[in-house]
């Protein structure tokens, strides 16, 4: 079995096997979209691209400060042209996956709050030259953020965050805006 099909079962585990009748602010939902970047050398092929990522959350918030998310990422597809001898190589890197993790929360004010949030990424990869698959890695990994967030409702908050996701040797940046849902 894959780690995304364990990935997935903890997520519904952690989200579903919690007592819904907890004195915790409780479930909630969101989504973002933003910029993907990868600047690395992989085997002697510089890659340094952007790309669109988005990324869907549900999370259990306990408290103010303290919340238990899980998602999933994808990475969408960076892309590299190269000439090798006068023949152009198209090169393409694709990484999606599921995230299992805690996010903490300082509020600033009423309406707005710092977090930050660390995990684990379990992820399947994608290296294509011209088309012809080349690799198809598959990995854990941990990945680290901080951001803000900003209440526009008593259930909506606005985000915008900045995550670090390691991929085995390969680090990639996620700056995002997006929006959640508190069930109350």
């Amino acid at each position: 079995m894959k780690i995304q099909h364990y990935a997935a079962i903890a997520v519904f585990l952690m989200l579903f096997g919690l007592p819904l009748t907890a004195q915790a602010d409780g479930l909630y939902v969101g989504a973002s979209m933003g910029n993907a970047s990868l600047d690395d050398n992989l085997d002697g092929l510089d890659i340094d691209d952007s790309t669109i990522a988005f990324r869907i959350v549900a999370g259990w918030r306990f408290n103010d400060y303290f919340a238990l998310e899980g998602g999933y990422h994808n990475f969408g597809d960076f892309e590299q042209s190269i000439d090798a001898l006068g023949n152009p190589v198209t090169a393409v890197l694709s990484a999606d996956g599921f995230t299992l993790g805690a996010v903490g929360t300082f509020p600033l004010s009423e309406r707005f709050a710092l977090m930050g949030r660390a995990g684990m990424f379990f992820w399947d990869g994608n290296a294509e030259i011209n088309n012809v698959s080349q690799a198809t890695p598959e990995d854990t990994n941990p990945y680290f953020g901080a951001g803000l967030s900003f209440e526009v409702s008593n259930n909506l908050q606005l985000t915008g965050d900045w995550t670090r996701y390691d991929l085995e040797d390969t680090d990639s940046g996620v700056l995002s805006v997006g929006l959640q849902y508190q069930f109350r």
